[in-house]
């Protein structure tokens, strides 16, 4: 299970996902004059869910070795809900009038290449397992 460098790349995504809860996404001046305001994802319902839930969806994942298919479909799930996800950040946006992007928004990107490289590592075992069914 761990030994997999899939189930790493999954536990990385997991530990991002979650750590975006705390960390801020984007700071700027709010439509209501509030300077120095941030958007977490803390901060609304309808992205403290996705976040949660891709975390945990990744977490999951990792305990799916047994069941390769399922763990590819629950990987692309995951891909689709952080692209959702930084939709909703964009949404979100529109309540600014001004502001910037934090340096830690970068982590919705990481999430995003290490669900992809768990995707990769996926594929790559059930290309080896078809493959050493055929020599049989």
């Amino acid at each position: 299970m761990l030994q997999r460098i899939q189930s790493l790349w999954l536990l990385l995504a997991s530990a991002c996902s979650f750590s975006t809860l705390k960390l801020p996404f984007y700071m700027g001046i709010d439509k209501t004059g509030i300077p120095n305001s941030t958007l977490e994802a803390t901060d609304s319902l309808e992205l403290l869910v996705p976040t949660i839930a891709l975390g945990v969806l990744s977490l999951l994942t990792i305990f799916l070795f047994k069941n390769r298919s399922l763990q590819i479909r629950f990987i692309i799930l995951g891909i689709l809900l952080e692209a959702v996800l930084l939709f909703l950040y964009y949404n979100q946006l529109q309540s600014y009038s001004d502001g910037q992007l934090v340096l830690t928004s970068i982590i919705h990107v990481f999430v995003l290449i290490f669900l992809i490289l768990g995707l990769r590592g996926v594929l790559r075992d059930n290309k080896i397992i078809k493959e050493s069914n055929r020599l049989r």
